[in-house]
């Protein structure tokens, strides 16, 4: 029963992320620093009701490392949101998932994590998914690929710093911390880049925020319910509503290089969850 409900939790956490990808892509004419503060300022209304309803310190502990993961988040928030506008909605998704790949390569660096030489085969599987959308499917953009890559880079990094920040800091406070930050850097790169939103427009820009917090809820609660190794590959159901979305939204076409770039990336990354979990089980 409680497989059940994690099931339904994050179906209800892809939907609404797969939503909030569709929207960036729809605003295609707002600019990107504007999309990053609009996502982030209409999500503080939830994180401080939260901090403040239970009584949980806004400042945190570990200040420093709080910050860090704010400007760090907001730089790969603003890449990956630019790389949309240049991808198929489907095909950044599923790039954006490459980070766990540049995670584990910043654990080894800096945690002095190992890592199996066969979920470097499954990294490797995922990597050339890449090389197959890229070298193959000629609809790629080069300057998407370098944004979105380099937004995966950094939210490799992000992982590694919520890792350092361990639980000396509840969730909500990493996540308002990075909203914060991104709310104010998104505001100051606008002033000079404002392009005055058309009446929908309006509201597909602060439905990113509640699209992005519900995402998140709901995705918590999935891990609250159920085993991780339960869980953790259903997260990748977002790049199928994204990539539908994609389709019927946007009248997106995805080749079969395309589609088989995608598996290769999705394929790698689950049997590397999957293998985790084994391990922590066994």
């Amino acid at each position: 029963m409680e497989i059940k409900k994690a099931i339904k939790y994050m179906i209800l956490s892809t939907m609404a992320f797969a939503c909030m990808n569709a929207t960036v892509k729809y605003l295609v004419n707002v600019n990107a620093f504007q999309i990053v503060f609009f996502r982030s300022a209409s999500s503080l209304f939830f994180t401080f009701g939260f901090l403040l309803k239970n009584k949980i310190p806004i400042l945190g502990n570990n200040r420093k490392l709080l910050v860090l993961r704010g400007l760090v988040g907001v730089s790969s928030m603003t890449l990956f949101f630019m790389s949309i506008k240049y991808l198929s909605v489907g095909t950044a998704v599923s790039l954006r998932y490459i980070a766990p790949i540049f995670a584990a390569i910043f654990a080894v660096l800096f945690l002095k994590e190992k890592i199996k030489p066969i979920q470097w085969l499954f990294f490797l599987m995922a990597f050339s998914g890449v090389l197959v959308l890229k070298g193959l499917d000629r609809n790629v953009s080069t300057y998407g690929l370098v944004l979105v890559l380099m937004a995966s880079v950094l939210s490799g990094f992000v992982f590694v710093i919520i890792s350092k920040i361990g639980k000396r800091d509840h969730p909500v406070v990493i996540v308002n911390y990075f909203m914060v930050i991104a709310t104010m850097v998104g505001g100051l790169l606008s002033i000079g880049n404002w392009t005055t939103p058309n009446g929908v427009e309006w509201i597909f820009l602060f439905s990113l925020g509640v699209f992005g917090y519900f995402g998140q809820i709901y995705m918590t609660k999935a891990f609250q319910t159920a085993a991780t190794s339960q869980v953790a590959p259903l997260k990748y159901i977002e790049v199928i509503f994204t990539l539908l979305l994609g389709i019927f939204w946007f009248g997106e076409v995805y080749t079969f290089w395309s589609i088989l770039g995608i598996a290769l990336i999705i394929g790698g990354l689950i049997l590397n969850v999957w293998y985790k979990e084994k391990k922590l089980n066994n």
